[in-house]
């Protein structure tokens, strides 16, 4: 940077060359370097500062205040100066010229970085000289220095460059001055968005005493909606910063506020912000209040509301999840994975009370044979069944086991709309005492074996009408007769076995009539969540909610179920089966592609049973899909496939060719995508399978049009490589090393030499073979390139001699027969006529980190 005084008439000016050219990396370059240029008028350069700082030019005093970083440093070493300096900024401060005042504030932050840092003989020299110039600028009437001021703050606050004393005596005092009610309106607005933004950084006991009061008065600001949009807008940091006691004691009433504000934009904050505010509540206060009133902003006759309700509706629900509960734990990377059997066993529900044992046991069933089926086959049945069951004969026992197995296809869809059975009365008392819950639970249970004979006949019906419904004639003929004596049939019996066991009936039906979501004979309830949540969070695959809500709210249900899936669990999975086949059908592809790039998550949710039975049909479907889709799952490939058993991991390796193929060609990216993940699938197959099938992939990548690709599909043969002899396949490592050789060292296209001495490196550098194998059947082809007549070749050739080879232990012991060639080889190539060649032939192996794929590109 180059400074230099020109006098203009009777005015000095500080002529500024080049300075957009100044950087922090310029050492020997500084902004006030003028101060060191004897000049005409014989002063110091403290008093030449001094001049230039309060000059009538109000370009020095710019330049001035732009380099006040430098002026410290050069007058730090003397104390006496140093006070100096700061007295002439506390002056400068006071400039009437906004842009001096702008610049000045903006060095701020580095100077006390400095002072910090460098001048540990005066630790109050921030504090009492530059800390009340960044508090007055907060109000400054120019708006431009008021945002540096604020700015700065901000910097200053979270690099913890402020001492505790001046935050509660100099910072709170002046934000909560500028906060008050009778405060100028743009005044309080920036004071509320300062506090808001510097609440994750100061302490909770601050916050608590000093702000937290305040911002709960700011939440009901009846003059601006600024203000409260604000609040709202920063509604889940505050929550965050003073804990969960606070929140919910003065905090939650403050937030019911918002959401019911006036103005849609409020609770439009509300609803963005509603799973950072859930997150620091307790899940009783989660549950019984903030569920509620998220179903009302869901509801809320803004269409702007209920979309960012929708978008926080996944995220909302996500703060239930117990990972535990689950088998899983979270790693610190933020990555799912199994947790151990004594962690959790997530197969198991959670048990019921005793008293309320049938209701609990048949909350997720979708008609009462289910029912039936969870008395029977439920571990955590209570005493009272367990004994009724005993009661029964044998014979009856195994007339109920075949009720049982049947129920499934009684109570299907189609019967689960039947015309109603008759309207019998519920008895009330049951519901009053546990002991006579517990005897009617008793009484049902014997009842359901009572009745055994029933459900027998019932099961008769269904095998003799079933003949009826294979024969194709009978089939186009009386369908609906048939189906009619069936119904009437099957409801007849019902009549007569309900005079046996009139409580098992009066359950069935009030918990039929109380499930609303039953679809495919499956219920979709649970008691995770509240089932107003999950009802919404299902409804979201609606097509009319793209209509009257949002046209990409498919896409945001795609983005959050695996959280929604993890907080369920995956003895819930049924809730969200048919939401996910649902979403990954979607015409769509976003919504198919955020599907595709989360699959391998959820697979760790559900784990391998569910996955193999639910998520590898769609997997499947993934792969056939646009390549926008197709990259979601080829980017986490090896995650999923480590996650099948082995026999169904193994029906991928034929598709894996598939992925060669791109819908555009330039898409190397893919490519490039599918070497990597490769790399990572070797070690979930065989060695046959892997030179069966994956070898072949390999070698088409390394014919890739594109160089990033074939670099690393150079890798890729490598570790095939060294699978092979890792596994003791010393036949087919032969195999494939004489394939190589075929394919690249007699390559008529220099680029497959150059691969060939490119692989014989990293064969080296990895060790992945038995060095006798290596100088038998690779050394000689690799030696024999010295003699190419493309540079090119030769120059990757000097580096894997002189950079690899000749650092090996084996190649460097006295009186190994094949050190004399190497050496040789390299001779020839230090006299090499190319440069190039010549250079990497001498070059030291200190210097073997260079990048050759930037080698590659230059030539």
């Amino acid at each position: 940077m180059l400074s230099r005084v020109v006098t203009l008439g009777n005015v000095q000016t500080i002529v500024d060359v080049g300075f957009e050219d100044y950087g922090p990396d310029c050492d020997s370059m500084r902004i006030t370097a003028f101060l060191d240029i004897p000049g005409q008028d014989n002063l110091t350069p403290l008093a030449r500062l001094e001049k230039y700082a309060f000059s009538e030019n109000i370009f020095n005093r710019q330049i001035i205040a732009r380099g006040l970083l430098d002026v410290f440093r050069d007058f730090s070493n003397n104390e006496e100066d140093f006070l100096t300096v700061m007295e002439i900024v506390v002056r400068l401060s006071e400039d009437a010229e906004p842009t001096v005042r702008t610049e000045l504030m903006e060095q701020i932050p580095p100077i006390a970085v400095f002072l910090q840092e460098s001048r540990p003989n005066f630790p109050t020299a921030f504090s009492d000289y530059l800390m009340p110039i960044v508090v007055r600028y907060l109000t400054d009437p120019n708006n431009q220095v008021r945002k540096a001021s604020q700015e700065a703050l901000l910097i200053l606050l979270e690099q913890e460059l402020i001492a505790q004393n001046d935050i509660e005596n100099k910072v709170c005092p002046i934000l909560l001055d500028l906060s008050a009610p009778d405060s100028d309106d743009e005044y309080k607005v920036e004071a509320v968005n300062i506090i808001c933004k510097m609440a994750s950084m100061l302490s909770k006991t601050v916050i608590e005493h000093m702000l937290l009061p305040r911002f709960c008065e700011l939440c009901g600001d009846g003059k601006l909606f600024q203000v409260r949009k604000v609040c709202a807008a920063s509604f889940g940091d505050i929550c965050n910063a003073v804990g969960q006691e606070a929140t919910e004691r003065f905090l939650i009433p403050k937030f019911f506020e918002l959401c019911s504000d006036s103005v849609w934009g409020m609770r439009k904050a509300c609803a963005e912000c509603f799973m950072a505010v859930s997150y620091t509540t307790s899940p009783e206060v989660r549950r019984s209040k903030l569920s509620p009133l998220f179903i009302s902003l869901i509801s809320d006759p803004c269409r702007w509301v209920r979309q960012a309700a929708f978008q926080s509706l996944g995220p909302f629900i996500s703060t239930f999840a117990n990972p535990s509960s689950a088998g899983l734990y979270i790693r610190e990377d933020g990555t799912l994975t199994e947790g151990t059997s004594a962690q959790a066993n997530p197969l198991i529900c959670v048990e019921s009370p005793r008293t309320d044992l049938l209701k609990g046991s048949s909350n997720s069933c979708g008609s009462p044979g289910e029912a039936l089926t969870r008395l029977s086959q439920n571990e955590n049945t209570t005493a009272c069944v367990i004994e009724g069951i005993k009661d029964c004969h044998m014979s009856n026992c195994q007339g109920a086991n075949s009720r049982f197995q049947s129920a499934e296809d009684i109570f299907n869809t189609f019967l689960y709309w039947r015309p109603p059975l008759p309207d019998i009365s519920q008895d009330l008392e049951l519901l009053q005492s546990k002991t006579e819950k517990r005897e009617e639970g008793c009484s049902m249970s014997k009842a359901i074996c009572k009745n055994c004979v029933a459900s027998s006949e019932i099961k008769k019906v269904l095998e003799s009408l079933q003949e009826h419904m294979d024969d194709p004639d009978v089939q186009g003929k009386s369908l609906q007769y048939k189906t009619n004596c069936f119904h009437h049939k099957y409801y007849i019996l019902l009549q007569e076995s309900e005079e046996q066991h009139n409580g098992t009936i009066e359950f069935l039906k009030k918990e039929q009539h109380n499930s609303p979501l039953i679809e495919d004979g499956k219920s979709k309830l649970q008691d995770i969540i509240p089932q107003p949540l999950l009802d919404q969070y299902l409804s979201m695959t609606d097509p009319a909610r793209a209509q009257t809500v949002d046209t990409e709210i498919a896409k945001h249900c795609a983005y959050s179920l695996p959280g929604v899936a993890l907080t369920l669990g995956r003895q819930n999975w049924h809730c969200l089966k048919d939401t996910y086949e649902t979403l990954a059908a979607d015409v769509q592809w976003k919504v198919r592609r955020t599907l595709a790039f989360s699959i391998h998550e959820l697979a760790v949710i559900l784990g391998d049973q569910l996955t193999a039975a639910d998520l590898v049909p769609i997997f499947n479907g993934f792969l056939k899909d646009l390549d926008e889709v197709r990259i979601g799952v080829l980017k986490h490939l090896y995650d999923f496939l480590k996650l099948l058993h082995a026999d169904k991991r193994r029906e991928y390796l034929y598709q894996l060719q598939e992925f060669v193929v791109t819908d555009n060609s330039r898409n190397w990216r893919f490519r490039y995508k599918l070497a990597e993940q490769l790399i990572l699938i070797l070690e979930l197959y065989n060695p046959n399978d892997v030179y069966d099938y994956l070898r072949h992939i390999a070698l088409t990548l390394c014919s890739d049009k594109v160089s990033e690709v074939r670099w690393i599909s150079f890798k890729l043969v490598v570790a095939i490589l060294q699978k092979f002899y890792a596994n003791n396949a010393n036949a087919l490592g032969l195999n494939f090393i004489n394939e190589l050789v075929a394919r690249f060292r007699h390559c008529s296209k220099w680029i497959g030499r150059q691969a060939f001495a490119f692989i014989c490196q990293a064969v080296v550098e990895e060790e992945c073979m038995p060095v006798d194998h290596f100088v038998e059947h690779l050394l000689p082809s690799l030696l024999s390139l010295s003699s190419d007549p493309v540079p090119n070749v030769r120059v990757l050739l000097a580096k894997a001699l002189r950079q690899t080879l000749l650092e090996k232990a084996y190649f460097k012991s006295v009186g190994n027969p094949h050190l004399e060639a190497v050496e040789e080889t390299v001779l020839a190539l230090q006299s090499d006529r190319d440069q190039d060649v010549s250079f990497f032939a001498n070059v030291k192996p200190k210097l073997n980190n260079m990048d050759t794929t930037s080698l590659e590109k230059q030539n």
